[in-house]
């Protein structure tokens, strides 16, 4: 879960990406009332004309109109990474397959066209926070994949540690940890410090306790 709902969207900036202005004009007039700036990005030869490195995830939200077909650099780039902001999809055609290129392009909200003003604190309010739920998630995600593969460090050092100074696997986890606890890294990207000065200087072990040297050559 997301540790705070974003309920206030003062100072954010809206790029609106449609050829359909009438029907969103509801959309800029509600966004200004809740502090909220508008841009319609200019749709040239099927596409928009957009660095989308330049979207700030703090700051920008993307509106996105499902009727148009090929807008975005991104996907006519072939660039499989989503927008690094909130995207929200404008509906007029209900067919499934302008639906899916929506939600494959990250839409996490939806607003009808014509937009109504009544819809749109409710889109921005899902729209915002389940993509802050889903990068929060996502950042979980990656941080217990680190650790599991960071594990098969963990174990290499203990080995290492215990045929080196003859200690049980206990105390060389505990050496390794409070070193870790020290130097205040993870456990796992210290192990991968600690094999990869081992590699190349054998000898290199990990202080014994609180009043030894960090690490010595013996």
């Amino acid at each position: 879960m997301v540790a705070r709902l974003l309920q206030n969207f003062n100072g954010s900036r809206a790029l609106i990406v449609t050829a359909n202005r009438t029907a969103v004009e509801a959309l800029e007039t509600t966004l200004a009332k809740l502090g909220v700036t508008s841009e319609f990005l200019i749709v040239a030869d099927g596409r928009v004309d957009f660095d989308m490195t330049s979207l700030k995830q703090e700051r920008d939200i993307l509106f996105v109109d499902g009727d148009l077909d090929g807008t975005l650099p991104l996907e006519t780039e072939g660039d499989p990474r989503l927008p690094p902001v909130p995207v929200i999809g404008l509906v007029g055609v209900e067919a499934p397959s302008r639906l899916k290129r929506l939600v494959n392009l990250g839409a996490t909200a939806f607003l009808r066209k014509p937009v109504h003003s009544a819809a749109i604190y409710t889109a921005l309010f899902l729209g915002v926070n389940q993509f802050l739920l889903r990068n929060d998630m996502q950042n979980r995600l990656d941080d217990m994949e680190r650790r599991r593969r960071g594990r098969r460090s963990v174990i290499k050092a203990v080995l290492t540690l215990t045929t080196q100074t003859g200690i049980d696997d206990d105390e060389a986890y505990n050496r390794l940890r409070r070193e870790s606890m020290r130097l205040r890294i993870s456990l796992e990207e210290y192990c991968e410090e600690f094999l990869g000065r081992w590699a190349a200087t054998p000898k290199i072990t990990v202080r014994e306790g609180p009043s030894a040297r960090r690490a010595e050559t013996k």
